[in-house]
């Protein structure tokens, strides 16, 4: 069929017109998703990634990484806008009940109570440090909206002698890093870890350090029946305590003054000035702490410390740090 070359010249000047209108549109696209990427980062901006110090990119774990890149990898998506959902009674004594029965050696019977909150054991091994440990954690966490119940980890190669509580990764941050440090070089610990950011839900329902109705003040509160003591780690702003490094602290009770004692004079040693608050008045000495009033009514040691950014943020600083927690542990495990 012949086409007149007028209403030829018509067909070409609408399909002009169409690729201008389908560029356009595509151009708008482009510009709408650049808009999207732009809020996503502004709003991951709020917090910095707990991989990396300071902020930046998140990446993967590293091979040489082993435990800690299991935990940071797993708190680098944590900022006050990340779900939360406040567990019930029923929740959070099967968790508890679950890490009793691992703490005894049951393992079977502790995964068929926490699969009841659908939460799995896992056996994480860590080569760089040699060791084994037990990792209970939820069986999926790609929902929409996570529960951010946390994480907990067990040396399976050391009977339990002392824990590490990290309340707040990521809002004090690279607290993570530091924990999950510490599990690596001292043999027989167990890692309570949170699972959302303090600002996380509604109001401070995640604000597990001064909660009572959460899966991480469960377990806590498990370890302190067991007589096992505690050292919880937090981050303080340069200008919460602007001359000192850090802030050692035995919550309500002097059950650890021993203990908080060899830990100064440790980060002392390394170069640290260390507020110690069972000896003179001191900022952020966590009276309030819910787990450390547990240890108290119980006899139980436990230590709050607070770690200046200095020491958060730099990876021979931290070092530093975790070696003097080391000797803090050494002590427990000796105790024991």
């Amino acid at each position: 069929m012949k086409i007149s070359r007028t209403r030829s010249s018509a067909i070409t000047r609408r399909l002009g017109v169409l690729g201008l209108v389908t560029a356009a549109v595509l151009s708008l696209a482009q510009c709408t998703s650049g808009s999207s990427d732009d809020r996503e980062k502004r709003r991951s901006d709020k917090g910095p990634s707990a991989t990396t110090p300071g902020g930046g990119s998140p990446r993967g774990p590293r091979p040489d990484e082993g435990l800690t890149a299991l935990v940071t990898t797993y708190t680098e998506g944590f900022h006050e806008d990340s779900g939360y959902r406040r567990p019930s009674r029923t929740d959070r004594r099967a968790v508890a009940a679950g890490v009793a029965l691992l703490l005894d050696g049951r393992r079977p019977q502790a995964e068929r109570r926490l699969a009841d909150v659908d939460l799995a054991v896992h056996t994480v091994t860590d080569k760089a440090a040699g060791r084994r440990y037990a990792e209970i954690a939820d069986r999926s966490e790609n929902a929409a909206a996570p529960r951010g119940w946390g994480r907990v980890y067990l040396d399976l190669d050391a009977p339990a002698r002392w824990s590490v509580q990290v309340p707040h990764p990521v809002a004090d941050r690279n607290t993570e890093r530091l924990g999950a440090e510490l599990m690596r070089r001292s043999p027989g610990g167990v890692l309570v870890l949170a699972g959302a950011h303090r600002d996380a839900g509604r109001g401070d329902e995640a604000d597990v350090a001064h909660r009572g109705d959460t899966v991480f003040d469960a377990v806590c509160d498990e370890l302190v029946r067991r007589g096992l003591p505690g050292v919880q780690l937090h981050g303080m702003a340069d200008d919460s305590a602007p001359d000192h490094d850090v802030v050692a602290s035995t919550g309500r009770g002097r059950e650890a003054v021993d203990e908080g004692r060899d830990l100064a004079d440790a980060l002392r040693e390394r170069g640290y000035d260390v507020c110690r608050a069972w000896a003179r008045s001191c900022p952020l000495a966590g009276r309030s702490n819910l787990q450390g009033r547990a240890a108290a009514s119980h006899d139980v040691p436990f230590l709050h410390v607070e770690f200046g950014p200095r020491i958060r943020e730099h990876d021979d600083d931290a070092r530093a740090a975790v070696t003097a927690l080391t000797h803090l542990t050494r002590t427990w495990r000796r105790a024991s």
